[in-house]
């Protein structure tokens, strides 16, 4: 449920900008942490932020982000991209050379929603093993790394995801195998790190202690950071220096980005810091939710921000979401449809204890209204 959620009837935001933007959504939107509105200290930043042209390497907001990205997390040389999909296709672009093989997750970020970049960006091939909740197992990693043969493409990267799309973070030590059997066949890992900072609050320790298990990371700075739009790559100087041309080619090269670097900057050095409150949000979510009848949540899962669960529902499954989904509307709060019978539920900056004690009590009465409608 990752970046896959289906499309729904757009919002009606007029009333939600009147009076200005420093007033917070006025509805209660729990489909993901990429609804995040820019903040107000991040809308300034961005009307007086100093450009220059990226391409040619001198917007110094743009170059201040990356050596503070960089910096954060521990590597030699960052670089500003558009979106996460694109930050780690450009890394499958970078490390693996056309016609080889990466192995990774078959749940993880880059096989379920990146609508198979990598053969279409890269000319790769993937080579998934099964990781529901983002650990990959070193001997099925080890098994599955390519011999030289003349009928095999050769394995050059690994992928790990952290935090998962499926709401768990990755310990070190489970990181720390699979880096320990990639270094001993000189392969690469790269980290899809889009909520690398939610999976270092939830672990109690720094991004750059994930990411020292990794050579390249992704980490996005629209997820949950309040930034409007960007992520970041990081990695050693010679492979950023190589990925900037290949940003170029993927249409990833933009003018006067500090713009967007200026909240960019605001999302990496403060609201990284706050994810907790998200996270312990999340929690009381599950605990209202899992006191609604016929609502099913594994609370132990809520590593992050995320809470997964299913509803039972009475007559037509379908119909049940269907109503489910515009009961909740009509209350003021916006979801996804189930996937595959399950609904995520995701907080963030805009939705505080008061919003998620509100949504849980209006998601009560729409489980009743959606049941009668589906009978």
């Amino acid at each position: 449920m990752g970046g896959g959620a289906e499309r729904s009837a757009p919002l009606d935001l007029a009333a939600a900008t009147l009076g200005g933007y420093t007033r917070p959504m006025n509805y209660i939107d729990l489909r993901s942490d990429t609804v995040t509105w820019p903040t107000p200290a991040m809308r300034e930043a961005m009307a007086a932020a100093p450009v220059g042209d990226d391409v040619y390497g001198d917007d110094p907001t743009v170059n201040e982000l990356e050596a503070a990205a960089a910096s954060r997390v521990g590597k030699e040389a960052a670089l500003f991209v558009p979106s996460g999909t694109f930050g780690n296709q450009l890394a499958l672009f970078t490390w693996c050379p056309r016609g080889s093989e990466v192995i990774l997750g078959e749940q993880c970020h880059i096989i379920q929603h990146e609508a198979g970049g990598a053969a279409v960006i890269a000319g790769i091939q993937t080579r998934p093993l099964d990781a529901p909740s983002g650990v990959l197992e070193p001997a099925a990693v080890r098994a599955r790394i390519r011999e030289e043969d003349i009928h095999h493409p050769l394995t050059s990267l690994i992928c790990l995801e952290n935090a998962h799309s499926s709401g768990r973070v990755v310990s070190l030590a489970a990181m720390d195998a699979v880096r320990d059997v990639a270094q001993s066949r000189g392969l690469p890992v790269h980290l899809d790190g889009a909520r690398l900072f939610n999976a270092a609050t939830a672990l109690g320790v720094e991004a750059a202690d994930i990411a020292a298990r990794a050579d390249s990371v992704m980490f996005c700075l629209s997820k949950g950071l309040c930034a409007p739009v960007g992520s970041m790559l990081a990695g050693p100087r010679s492979f950023i220096d190589a990925a900037r041309k290949k940003r170029k080619i993927m249409g990833g090269g933009l003018r006067q980005a500090g713009v967007l670097a200026a909240a960019g900057r605001i999302a990496l050095d403060e609201m990284t810091r706050r994810l907790g409150e998200d996270h312990e949000n999340a929690r009381r979510l599950a605990r209202l939710l899992a006191a609604v009848p016929g609502v099913a949540v594994d609370a132990g899962s809520v590593e992050i921000n995320m809470v997964f669960f299913r509803v039972k529902a009475e007559g037509n499954a379908a119909a049940f979401d269907e109503a489910l989904v515009a009961a909740m509307r009509k209350r003021g709060v916006v979801i996804s449809p189930a996937f595959d019978g399950e609904y995520r539920f995701v907080t963030h900056y805009w939705v505080d204890r008061g919003r998620v004690e509100k949504a849980a009590a209006v998601f009560s009465e729409a489980c009743a209204e959606a049941r009668a409608a589906a009978r």
